[in-house]
């Protein structure tokens, strides 16, 4: 025999499934949503590609405001049986009017999705 006990523990107003999931955050800052990293992990493959042309791919997303763009830095590389690649990324909120400038770099296995490595601030090189 069973029976919901949370009245005792003054917690009945609880129900199953009520527990908010967390919340995405991207790697490029705590304030794109995740329709924003969505769209800009996008242009995030499109730039890196190996086999592209190495140019900057820019996202935006109009219900948001933010946008961004990606440009790959230098040649792809091998590493742990991971395609990897420099980037320099730009990222900016008309809400906040806030606009950073980070690099990074990301890997992704043979035919598998990218994975940022690292971020941070970019720093102008001395």
């Amino acid at each position: 025999m069973s029976f919901p006990m949370g009245s005792l523990f003054g917690n009945d107003d609880m129900a199953t499934g009520s527990i908010a999931p967390a919340p995405v955050v991207s790697p490029l800052g705590a304030d794109l949503n995740a329709e924003d990293w969505r769209r800009a992990k996008g242009a995030m493959a499109l730039a890196l590609d190996p086999q592209g042309n190495g140019s900057q791919v820019a996202w935006d997303n109009p219900e948001s405001g933010r946008r961004g763009n990606f440009t790959p830095v230098g040649q792809p590389f091998v590493d742990s049986d991971q395609i990897c690649r420099a980037f320099l990324a730009g990222v900016s909120s008309p809400v906040t009017g806030e606009a950073r400038q980070l690099q990074g770099t990301a890997c992704r296995p043979s035919g598998g999705e990218w994975t940022l490595k690292d971020v941070k601030p970019w720093q102008k090189p001395a």
